[in-house]
């Protein structure tokens, strides 16, 4: 397949981007140890918002994942549609591994069948349909000796594999079009593929990098679905909440994750911040040509990134923040970074 070029307005911002050059490739594994020591969900770890689209596919059908009028319009004007679509369905630029040499842990996983296909292949989704998470599969089940090629979890499972030290979130919280079939189809892929890397359910309270460092794990799973229940690997989705703005205006935007970064001590979980901003169906109208990278998040960048800037990681700050277009700007770094607060924070308590 060859791969999908959006044309993008060069943004003014001179900004080295995060992909490129950068050294978080190991930056868990290099963590002093009273950070390494503390809960998982008191660090702030950079993630990526609609982690798999930089990557669509122009010549399927419209993802199920959309409204009945955008199918409709996407059949009426196939051409012309897709192209529009293409510039507000892609939020990201770099590949999984990309992503994760440049430091991001959080994956934001949305996923689909493909309406009229046999089998039970699994895609990633966000208006139009990505890659598969496993491109080959026997079809006689997931016994050992089954052939399994995979896309976006192979790539994820290989560098995991050179970085033994570093653990990623993958959290599967949309599913469009699955059935019972599905879900199993996918939960075994997940086994078959990370295995013994996979963190096993528990207190949010007990996960440190030293404790899944011991154990050897390196993944942590949420799967937002009763399939999942009773699955040891499989973590709910209540252990990690990720409120929605759902707005257009940076300032709002930045009000909601100032409330809902407040009530985030009482749920004793991990925590999302979403900072990110969502088109309506008149941002897309107004900013037909542009897209969503310039359109909308360019423009807005300086206000959300003084909002990251400005945050402290620990029991009642941030955890896990996200961002479209995580290359834009030094995003990775900076929410790394924020985590030297709290060596500072310790440095100042009485001994």
């Amino acid at each position: 397949m060859k791969r999908v070029i959006l044309a993008l307005v060069v943004s003014d911002m001179k900004t080295r981007p995060a992909g490129i050059g950068n050294t978080n490739a190991d930056w868990m594994g290099s963590l002093p140890s009273k950070l390494s020591a503390m809960p998982l969900k008191h660090l702030a770890v950079p993630g990526s918002h609609d982690s798999f689209t930089y990557w669509v596919d122009v010549h399927a059908p419209v993802g199920p994942d959309q409204k009945v009028y955008v199918k409709y319009l996407a059949t009426m004007f196939s051409v012309l549609a897709k192209k529009v679509m293409v510039k507000w369905s892609m939020t990201q630029n770099l590949t999984f591994k990309e992503q994760l040499e440049a430091g991001i842990r959080y994956f934001d996983l949305r996923v689909s069948s493909k309406p009229g296909e046999s089998g039970n292949e699994i895609y990633f989704i966000h208006g139009l349909f990505g890659h598969k998470l496993m491109s080959v599969w026997d079809g006689g089940g997931l016994e050992q000796g089954s052939k399994v090629v995979c896309d976006g979890l192979l790539e994820i499972n290989t560098f995991l594999n050179r970085h033994r030290k570093e653990v990623v979130f993958l959290d599967f919280n949309h599913y469009y079009a699955m059935g019972a079939e599905h879900h199993v189809y996918l939960i075994n892929m997940l086994k078959q593929v990370f295995g013994r890397k996979l963190c096993n359910n528990c207190a949010v309270e007990s996960i440190t990098l030293d404790y899944l460092w011991q154990n050897k794990y390196q993944v942590i799973v949420f799967y937002h679905h009763p399939s999942a229940q009773g699955i040891p690997v499989m973590w709910p989705g209540n252990k990690i909440p990720a409120p929605w703005a759902n707005t257009t205006q940076p300032n709002k935007l930045t009000q909601f994750l100032e409330t809902t970064l407040r009530e985030r001590a009482k749920q004793g979980s991990f925590h999302v911040s979403q900072a990110i901003l969502t088109p309506k169906a008149n941002t897309v109208a107004k900013g037909l040509v542009w897209g969503l990278r310039s359109y909308l998040v360019e423009r807005n960048l300086p206000t959300i990134m003084s909002w990251v800037e400005a945050q402290r990681p620990g029991q009642e700050g941030v955890n896990i923040i996200t961002s479209d277009f995580v290359e834009l700007t030094d995003f990775a770094n900076i929410v790394i970074k924020l985590n030297n607060l709290l060596l500072s924070e310790q440095d100042r308590r009485p001994r």
